[in-house]
């Protein structure tokens, strides 16, 4: 299955969550940058970030 070069991150949402997958936004934070405090871009960076955990198969 190929996928649009351009979809935007509102559109990969919606597809995850139309799977059943959910995300967590700000509650799981890896360290103290939540929006609007003063973090560098690596900090940032280090919360943007997938986490998979398979359930059964």
């Amino acid at each position: 299955m190929g996928y649009p070069p351009n979809i935007t991150k509102e559109e990969t949402r919606c597809f995850l969550e139309s799977d059943g997958v959910h995300g967590y936004g700000e509650s799981r934070l890896t360290n103290k940058c939540a929006d609007g405090v003063k973090c560098s871009e690596q900090e940032h960076q280090a919360n943007r970030r997938t986490e998979v955990t398979i359930v059964g198969m």
